[in-house]
């Protein structure tokens, strides 16, 4: 069961479907999203169904942006070799 598992996580042959099964999950999320009650919503972006999501995700994305920039621009970042 595991190993059917892992192969289908790690093999090429199984990007396509894998593909389609994380869409379905993230179209799920979003319409789940829509029935949580939101009248004890503190801010106004709180009420909007999906805000947490997209919040996430922009999150993400911008660390990572300035996590690449920080290593490669500022140079906190070194090459392989750099103690040899």
């Amino acid at each position: 069961m595991i190993k059917r598992v892992v192969d289908f996580f790690g093999a090429e042959q199984y990007a396509s479907p894998r593909r389609r099964l994380f869409y379905l999950v993230l179209v799920l999320i979003v319409i789940a999203d829509f029935l949580v009650s939101r009248e004890h919503a503190e801010y106004l972006w709180d009420s909007l169904p999906g805000w947490s999501a997209v919040y996430g995700f922009v999150s993400c994305v911008l660390l990572i942006f300035v996590s690449k920039f920080l290593g490669h621009r500022v140079g906190l970042m070194r090459r392989e070799d750099y103690y040899d």
